[in-house]
């Protein structure tokens, strides 16, 4: 009788494995940068200011005395929509940065 071989995978083997274990520490290492790193942006020419962490956990929202003496709730409320789309937005990019280059 001859050899028995053991079927492998294909592709598969040690060195594919500290590949995968690699890949996902520094995932998990990404994203543990992202809860850290935030982007802040100012709308309504500086009525109102949002900060969120790049794994999208709003961290302050700030309104200028002046847009709320000035503004009507719906003009206020249309700025704060405007000003937290455009902070997701900030946030997906960076985001983006952060794990892009991690993805296949």
């Amino acid at each position: 009788m001859g050899k028995q071989r053991k079927p492998s995978l294909p592709g598969g083997g040690p060195g594919m494995m500290a590949q995968l274990q690699h890949l996902q520490e520094e995932m998990e290492r990404a994203q543990r940068e992202l809860e850290e790193e935030t982007v802040t942006v100012t709308s309504g020419g500086g009525a109102i200011t949002i900060m969120m962490t790049g794994g999208q956990q709003c961290r302050s929202v700030r309104i200028s005395p002046e847009a709320l003496q000035q503004a009507d709730p719906d003009l206020l409320g249309d700025m704060l929509t405007a000003a937290f789309n455009q902070t997701v937005e900030a946030s997906k990019e960076l985001m983006q940065r952060k794990l892009g280059p991690l993805m296949p």
